[in-house]
């Protein structure tokens, strides 16, 4: 069996900082690893193969999955295919606002699981984020379309394992349901400029569904989904936040100046049922600069790219009871 180095922080600078480096084996097919095993990991040349969107490209899954429209106060208000939420325009300039989630894993030593997103995602490529982002669809067994906000928030969880099985290949007896623990929701908005520039073609407008675990897992990473993995220290994460040429996620970075640090500062009560972290309302926030394109202009409103239905807010209303 062939080995490598694997550097934590992906340059020899991290030595300077005192980050550890690990070796490794480099396992035929895929990439594993466990996460009280080696810190720092990189993708395989060789797909992954997972039930869910085993065979399909990124292309297809943007065509196929059908996403939850929602409005401000976060109710269903329909569905839409992942590519046409996405796309912003002069027309559409923050795309339909639609259902996702975040999923912010730990393992036993309090560390946070990073993953950089592969170079082949359309939306967002080769930056830096939490775990695992993603969206509950329609039309999926088990249910993934919450329909009440009584904090539990299963059909979220359920998306997670699935696509925590997708993206890292964890096996969803690794993640049970009734470890997730949901922490409130995020609603944003953000232009990839970064990557295509003032007239960017995609983006994401989302109510973010927050979902943290704390499980020792094996992963498997996707090539088609993650490029590499690492966990880290909240130390460890200011380091590499401070690195000017690492790209980040716009709402992995929002989340963390709005009461993210706070939670990983105090993980084991963040991961208590009804702890204090958990917070019923929906925190808004407006994309940095250099993620507002050409088309998007002061005059837009909250509203912009919110889809409503006629006495949806008072039928959603009576629904959460």
């Amino acid at each position: 069996m062939q080995w490598r180095s694997i550097l934590v922080m992906g340059s020899a600078g991290a030595r300077a900082r005192g980050i550890h480096v690990s070796r490794m084996p480099v396992i035929p097919k895929a990439l594993s690893f466990v996460s009280d095993g080696s810190t720092h990991h990189r993708r395989s040349s060789a797909s992954v193969s997972m039930a869910y969107g085993h065979g399909m490209s990124q292309e297809d899954m943007m065509q196929k999955d059908m996403l939850i429209l929602v409005d401000g106060n976060d109710c269903v208000t329909g569905a839409m295919s992942k590519r046409e939420a996405h796309e912003f325009s002069a027309a559409r300039p923050r795309g339909r606002l639609h259902r996702a989630f975040s999923v912010f894993l730990f393992d036993e030593r309090g560390r946070m699981l990073l993953t950089k997103r592969a170079a082949s995602k359309i939306t967002f490529p080769g930056v830096w984020t939490n775990a695992c982002c993603s969206h509950p669809l329609h039309g999926r067994t088990p249910e993934e379309v919450d329909r009440s906000d009584d904090g539990g928030m299963p059909g979220a969880k359920h998306a997670a394992r699935r696509k925590l099985a997708h993206e890292l290949g964890i096996a969803p007896a690794e993640v049970p349901h009734g470890d997730f623990r949901y922490l409130g929701r995020y609603w944003y908005w953000a232009a990839d400029t970064l990557t295509y520039g003032p007239q960017a073609p995609w983006g994401e407008h989302e109510v973010d569904y927050i979902l943290c675990i704390r499980r020792q897992v094996t992963i498997t990473l996707n090539p088609d989904e993650v490029d590499e993995a690492v966990y880290v220290t909240p130390d460890e994460l200011r380091v590499m936040l401070a690195d000017a040429q690492r790209r980040w996620s716009p709402w992995f970075v929002g989340i963390m100046e709005r009461g993210g640090w706070e939670w990983w500062a105090h993980l084991d009560e963040a991961l208590r049922p009804n702890s204090r972290f958990v917070k019923s309302e929906i925190i808004y926030f407006d994309p940095p600069r250099e993620h507002h394109a050409a088309y998007n202009l002061p005059s837009h409103e909250r509203s912009t790219g919110v889809h409503k239905l006629e006495g949806m807010e008072a039928a959603c209303d009576a629904a959460r009871g």
